[in-house]
């Protein structure tokens, strides 16, 4: 018996999970892809007054060929847009910094060398550049200085044209409502198959409309092309500069001022009747927008006294003579000669449109969804005196414009007016130019293949769990059989 108790449980226990291990190597294994990880790009969108850095990141592979992206996060950099820093060596690289810097934290550090950052500055830059080639090219340079100093992978600051700018746009708002590609049940993306809508952008130094259409592009400026998710959209566009709010704004009061025979004191007829100010003659004539209305010979330091009236008719024919309808070189133009084929389907519309939009619906207490409510609730805020009239003094200015903009100007109506949704958001991103241009570009980004590794089936996994049970009952049966001998030859022994 004490031969017995003494049985080697560990070399039999050895000996079968060599079995099993044996056992192992005779079972067919299948490759496995793991899941794809991120990649992470960064697009800084340098408008005319504001920068703002987006993080974006999608699957290592892609879609046909594009990521499907997401925003990650958004920083806004603190001051004005980075050609407000003209003539400032070094500023506008070091407003940057902050933003830079938050990005260095959320994005993984393994893949900071790899991460393209993209600056692309929009109808700002545009008017710097074509007012001081010198101070837009400088400035460019520094700012791309600031972003080389960062560890990423620096892909270049650029100058968008005005039809990329809105080409991107359109991208943006039909990616964010899902029209090109959809996430299904399946867990797997595909073709959703929806018409696509069209993107309406009023920013702070020019306004956009981009539409895909059927009809023929009679303009090759207005025509442009965009590969996504393996089909080709051919798009109308078209980007008006000195058409954004703020150069809007200036190019109205120099209109006006010039109306009047640039008198010391000026009636502003889109001014609260209950407001007044005073600035130099410098603060309207300074802009490339405003030139055509500059006097022959004027004292930039001249003091000009504007006073409001809210008059709402007045204020209208003003804005109005900022559009040329006249003289249109093709079959049909919106305005300033400027080719454009009848609107068609839904559109978005964004950044300031969306504000100003917003801003009269909850002003008025009217929803504005028809031309006819557009224009009662223009007249309304027109008429109205205010208790901070220099917080909103240019709330009927930019009402009217964007009624004269919409109807006369690019032609919607009672039938397609009703089809523009106003919107700043779609999901959980921004809506905007940044996003489809990162979409565009990660066309040219190199997908990663997924990692593969060797996995059992789920017959084997099966068979080796049931040898495993197995194994363990055999094992602790042994070890109670031999302290149980054990403990009975101790009791011999004591007897």
């Amino acid at each position: 018996m004490a031969q017995f108790s003494s049985l080697p449980i560990a070399p039999i226990a050895l000996l079968l999970f060599g079995l099993v291990g044996i056992l192992l190597l005779t079972i067919p294994s299948q490759d496995v892809q793991d899941a794809p990880g991120f990649l992470y790009g960064i697009v800084l969108d340098a408008g005319s007054s504001h920068t703002s850095l987006y993080i974006y990141k999608w699957p290592a592979d892609k879609q046909n060929g594009t990521g499907v992206v997401t925003q990650h996060s958004e920083c806004s950099v603190d001051g004005g847009g980075i050609s407000s820093y003209a003539g400032q060596v070094g500023a506008a690289g070091r407003s940057l910094r902050a933003c830079l810097n938050r990005a260095v934290e959320e994005i993984p550090k393994e893949k900071h060398p790899n991460t393209p950052v993209y600056l692309g500055a929009t109808a700002g830059m545009r008017l710097l550049n074509k007012s001081s080639p010198q101070q837009s090219d400088q400035v460019l340079a520094e700012v791309g200085s600031e972003i080389q100093s960062f560890p990423f992978s620096y892909r270049g600051a650029v100058i968008l044209s005005g039809r990329e700018e809105g080409a991107y746009g359109w991208v943006t708002v039909n990616y964010l409502q899902e029209n090109f590609i959809k996430f299904g049940f399946v867990g797997r993306w595909f073709s959703s198959g929806r018409a696509t809508v069209g993107a309406l952008d009023f920013g702070g130094a020019s306004t956009q409309i981009t539409f895909v259409t059927q009809q023929k592009v009679e303009d090759e400026a207005n025509r442009k092309e965009l590969r996504l998710y393996g089909h080709v959209y051919s798009l109308y566009t078209h980007s008006f500069l000195c058409y954004g709010q703020d150069q809007l704004l200036k190019k109205l009061l120099a209109q006006i001022v010039k109306s009047q025979g640039y008198a010391p004191e000026v009636n502003h007829p889109c001014y609260p009747a209950n407001f007044t100010r005073t600035l130099k003659m410098e603060n309207i004539f300074d802009s490339p927008c405003t030139v055509q209305y500059k006097p022959d010979t004027y004292n930039p330091q001249r003091s000009l006294t504007l006073r409001g009236s809210g008059h709402y008719q007045n204020c209208f024919h003003n804005v109005s003579e900022l559009f040329l309808y006249d003289g249109c070189p093709f079959s049909r133009c919106s305005f300033d000669k400027v080719f454009q084929p009848k609107v068609t389907g839904n559109f978005m519309a964004f950044s300031a449109f969306y504000f100003i939009h917003s801003s009269l619906q909850k002003v008025t207490g009217v929803k504005v969804s028809t031309p006819l409510q557009l224009e009662n609730a223009t007249k309304t805020v027109c008429s109205m005196n205010y208790k901070n009239p220099d917080r909103l003094k240019d709330f009927c200015a930019s009402s009217v414009f964007i009624k004269a903009l919409l109807l006369r100007g690019y032609g919607f109506d009672d039938a397609s007016f009703p089809g523009i949704s106003f919107q700043n958001t779609a999901g959980d991103a921004s809506v905007g130019w940044a996003m489809g241009y990162m979409l565009v570009l990660s066309n040219l980004l190199p997908a990663e293949s997924a990692g593969v590794r060797k996995s059992l089936t789920v017959g084997a996994w099966g068979m080796l769990l049931f040898l495993f049970i197995v194994l363990l009952i055999i094992c602790v049966c042994l070890l109670f059989r031999a302290r149980s001998k054990r403990k009975k030859g101790g009791d011999e022994s004591a007897i």
